[in-house]
């Protein structure tokens, strides 16, 4: 079940001007550049910022999203995505010809899966959806950076936000039991009414996610810092195993 930010369709409205300036997607186009990428499938793809912008630079994309409410409004962005409503199986399943050369989890869409088991799944579903030698790219937030303790100073936020008016948002920490750290979003709307959404997300080591990446056939290429946030986040880029592939194959 999506987060209520975006999955509840008044929250989903507020993403984009509380996000503001996506500093974070020039990576993940440079990489797409870097890679050659002509097919790409944005996994978490959200309202659908990254998966717009790919487009706009002539490549097939498919972005994937559980949350109907952010993919509604990805949706009225671009006609030239495809846009699929589900997890990471979903490219693999409702589209069985579709081979990307390129697969993306930004922000904190690595991070939202809580079990090993829910982590490695969607590992190997976006490993039967990438061509051998296809690439996976995210970003996770180091441990030893505690972005949590400044979350919990964090202060309260005012924007104009189209076709709703000034909306106040508010983020608190609300409970660190490591690798979990929960934490809330509360948004005051024009009218007086208040809307809450309640996330946890994992941080896991990077040795441990090399491991995970290894068991789902994927080799990892590269660990990059991430230049919107030095310090802060790997940058993990793997390679899928055009052996891994046979095997899957062999064992469905």
């Amino acid at each position: 079940m999506p987060d209520a930010i975006f999955e509840d369709p008044r929250l989903a409205l507020l993403y984009d001007t509380f996000e503001g300036e996506r500093d974070d997607l020039p990576l993940y186009l440079d990489i797409a550049d870097e890679t050659g990428a002509v097919q790409v499938l944005d996994v978490g793809c959200g309202t659908g910022e990254l998966a717009v912008a790919l487009a706009e630079r002539g490549r097939d994309v498919v972005g994937v999203d559980p949350a109907e409410a952010s993919l509604n409004i990805a949706r009225g962005k671009s006609t030239d995505v495809t846009w699929l409503g589900g997890d990471a199986a979903a490219a693999a399943s409702q589209l069985p010809c579709f081979r990307a050369d390129l697969a993306v989890m930004t922000g904190n869409v690595a991070q939202v899966f809580l079990t090993d088991d829910d982590w490695q799944a969607t590992l190997s579903a976006i490993h039967a959806a990438l061509r051998p030698g296809g690439h996976l790219v995210f970003e996770t937030r180091r441990p030893d950076a505690r972005a949590w303790q400044r979350w919990a100073q964090a202060p309260a936020v005012t924007r104009d936000v189209p076709g709703i008016g000034t909306v106040t948002g508010q983020l608190t920490l609300t409970d660190v039991d490591l690798p979990l750290v929960s934490f809330r979003h509360t948004y005051r709307f024009p009218d007086g009414s208040t809307l809450a959404s309640d996330s946890t997300l994992r941080f896991r080591d990077p040795d441990g996610i090399a491991a995970n990446l290894h068991s789902a056939g994927f080799d990892v290429t590269d660990v990059r810092d991430a230049p919107d946030r030095p310090g802060m986040e790997y940058v993990f880029v793997a390679r899928a195993d055009a052996a891994a592939t046979v095997d899957t194959a062999a064992r469905t």
